[in-house]
C-alpha cells in the first residue's frame, strides 16, 4: 500500500531557496519539545561561493504596530537556533525518515536541518486585535528563516530570504487533576448569621467546545436576601515582560434570577452551564487565541502548562482559566463571589493515526488517516504532496 503525505513548502522571492517541512505544529510535552526538522533546497546555479543559513526565530510583539514612532519598536526577535546548511558543516549527522525521503526525492541540492526548541520557550499565542486595529497583532510567533549571507548575523536581503511560520503547541494531559471545589462564607456587620456559597465543577480538564457544568449550593443563614446569581468563565492573561501585565477577559457568562430571591433561612441548589468559545468573542479586543497560521482557523488560547511556575520566559504570555460565581445581595448587602480554576486545552491526537517517525514527531497536520509506515503490508511513498504558502512579510 502506498501512503501519500503532505509536506509544506515555501520559496524565496527570487525562486532560489525553498524550505520543506513535514508539519508546522510542534508539540511541547512540558519537559521537552519535538525537534523541528526539515530540508532546504537551493538552486544549483546559486550555490557558487555562497553560504546558506537557516534559523529558528521567536518573535514577541507586545505593542501595536501603528503606535511605533521615532524608531521605537514594540517587538523582540529571539534567535533560538541557527545552522549553516550550505556548505554543510556536519555531514555525518543523522536524519529523520521524513528528511531521508525528501532528500531522495529532491536531489543533491537538498540539505537537511534540525533544531531543538528550548523546553521553556513560550507557546504560540495571539492577542486578538479590535475591529479597527491594523498591523500585526500582539503575541508570540515562531518562524523558520533561510537566507544567503556571509555569516549567521548578516543582514539578509528580501529577494534571497524565505520565512515560514510554525507553531509551538501543547495538548491536554492524559491524567486529570482534582475536581475543583470551594466554599466561601460572608458574615455581615451588625447582622447575625452568615451566607454560604459552595461551588463545584464537574471536572478539572475541559476540551475546547465542551460545556462547563457549575454546581452551585447556597445556604442563607443571614438576614440578607440573594437577588441574582451570575457565573462567568474568565481568561487570565499574564504578559510576562510587564510587571503589571496581568488582566482578565470574560469569555462566557450567564446571569439568572431563577430561584431568587433567596430569603433568610432558605437554600438553593442549581447547575449553570458555560461554554467559552471564540465565536462568542470574535470582536473582543484583548482575548488570547492559540497562535495563528495563515489560512487556518484558530480558537481561544489553551491553558499554558509549566513544569515550574516560577520559571516563566520573560517574552512569553501565560494563559489560565477560572470560573467565577457571584451572588448579588442588593445595594446594601454587597456581593459574595467564589473562583474555581480549570484547564482548557485540545485533546492529544490518537497515536494510532499518526505516522511513526524516528524523530518522534506527531504528524497530525497531515490531515488524513495514516498507517504504520513500518508495517509488513505497507510500502513507503516516494511522492509527497507539496503545499505552497505565500510569502510572509519580513520584519527588519
Amino acid at each position: 500500500m502506498v501512503v501519500s503525505f503532505k509536506v509544506f513548502k515555501k520559496t524565496s522571492p527570487n525562486g532560489k531557496i525553498t524550505i520543506y517541512l513535514g508539519k508546522r505544529d510542534f508539540v511541547d510535552h512540558v519537559t521537552c519539545v519535538e525537534p523541528v526538522d526539515g530540508v532546504v533546497v537551493i538552486d544549483h546555479d546559486y550555490l557558487q561561493d555562497r553560504k546558506i543559513f537557516c534559523q529558528m526565530v521567536c518573535s514577541f510583539r507586545y505593542g501595536r504596530e501603528e503606535d511605533e514612532v521615532m524608531g521605537l519598536k514594540f517587538q523582540k526577535d529571539m534567535y533560538l537556533a541557527s545552522e549553516q546548511v550550505y556548505p554543510p558543516q556536519n555531514k555525518d549527522k543523522s536524519s529523520s525518515k521524513l528528511q531521508e525521503r525528501l532528500l531522495k526525492k529532491l536531489g543533491p541540492n537538498a540539505f537537511p536541518f534540525t533544531f531543538k526548541m528550548p523546553a521553556n520557550a513560550p507557546s504560540s499565542v495571539t492577542i486578538q486585535p479590535g475591529p479597527e486595529d491594523q498591523g500585526r497583532p500582539c503575541g508570540v510567533d515562531y518562524f523558520l528563516k533561510s537566507f544567503v549571507g556571509e555569516n549567521e548575523n548578516d543582514r539578509s536581503h528580501k529577494r534571497s530570504t524565505v520565512s515560514l511560520g510554525i507553531r509551538k503547541i501543547q495538548y491536554a494531559p492524559q491524567k486529570e487533576g482534582r475536581q475543583p471545589c470551594t466554599i466561601v462564607r460572608k458574615d455581615f456587620l451588625m447582622s447575625p448569621g452568615e451566607l454560604e456559597l459552595e461551588a463545584t465543577l464537574d471536572k478539572q480538564l475541559y476540551h475546547h467546545g465542551e460545556r462547563i457544568a457549575v454546581n452551585i449550593s447556597i445556604r442563607n443563614n443571614s438576614n440578607k436576601t440573594v437577588k441574582k446569581i451570575k457565573a462567568m468563565s474568565q481568561q487570565c492573561i499574564d504578559v510576562c515582560i510587564f510587571a503589571n501585565g496581568q488582566y482578565k477577559a470574560t469569555v462566557a457568562s450567564l446571569e439568572t434570577q431563577e430561584g431568587c430571591p433567596i430569603n433568610p433561612g432558605s437554600s438553593l441548589q442549581k447547575v449553570l452551564y458555560l461554554q467559552p468559545t471564540l465565536s462568542s468573542n470574535v470582536d473582543r479586543r484583548g482575548v488570547a487565541l492559540d497562535g495563528q497560521l495563515k489560512r487556518e482557523d484558530t480558537n481561544l488560547a489553551s491553558t499554558t502548562l509549566l513544569a515550574n511556575p516560577d520559571q516563566r520566559d520573560a517574552f512569553g504570555i501565560i494563559v489560565s482559566y477560572t470560573v467565577k460565581v457571584k451572588l448579588y445581595l442588593g445595594a446594601l448587602g454587597g456581593e459574595l463571589s467564589a473562583e474555581l480554576p480549570f484547564i482548557l486545552m485540545h485533546p492529544k491526537p490518537d497515536g494510532n493515526k499518526l505516522i511513526r517517525e524516528d524523530s518522534q514527531a506527531a504528524v497530525e497536520t497531515f490531515r488524513q488517516d495514516t498507517i504504520d509506515m513500518d508495517g509488513p503490508n505497507c510500502k513507503n511513498s516516494e511522492d509527497p504532496v507539496f503545499e505552497d504558502f505565500s510569502r510572509m512579510k519580513l520584519q527588519h
